[in-house]
């Protein structure tokens, strides 16, 4: 059971193990197991790079998930863009730190094999990091 933690910007992290920990109690909720997880923190530029690689998407994005494991046993890579964590802080009139974890959970929660293409599966993802970040942040 491995979580790491990825810095290619000058973004820091505060209570790296703390949030492990609590990423593996959301794992365990979920009903699924963990064999790895790296979450990788970069810029637009490099996440934007991975989006038309990878996905033949030619926009900015604040997260990709790429899913390496099965329903239960979760192996996987989350990359996250600072930028756009700043830039959705304003939007959603939030903090950076709160926006920071909803998104960190949102990719755990696509290795947990929920979706948010659909408006149902949205909302349901939406509810999901609600609850999450609201356990985390009590």
């Amino acid at each position: 059971m491995k979580i790491t933690f990825n810095f290619l910007n000058n973004i820091t992290l505060s209570k790296r193990k703390e949030l492990k920990n609590f990423l593996k109690h959301l794992v365990h909720n979920e009903k699924t197991n963990i064999i790895s997880i790296n979450l990788i923190f970069c810029t637009d530029d490099y996440l934007i790079k991975i989006n038309k690689q990878f996905l033949g998407h030619n926009t900015f994005t604040d997260i990709i998930t790429f899913n390496l494991g099965s329903e239960t046993l979760i192996e996987g890579e989350i990359y996250i863009s600072t930028d756009r964590i700043k830039e959705n802080s304003k939007l959603f009139k939030t903090t950076i730190n709160n926006e920071l974890h909803r998104v960190i959970f949102h990719g755990v929660l696509h290795l947990c094999s929920y979706n948010d293409k659909k408006p149902s599966e949205k909302k349901q993802m939406t509810e999901k990091e609600n609850i999450y970040i609201k356990k985390y942040f009590k």
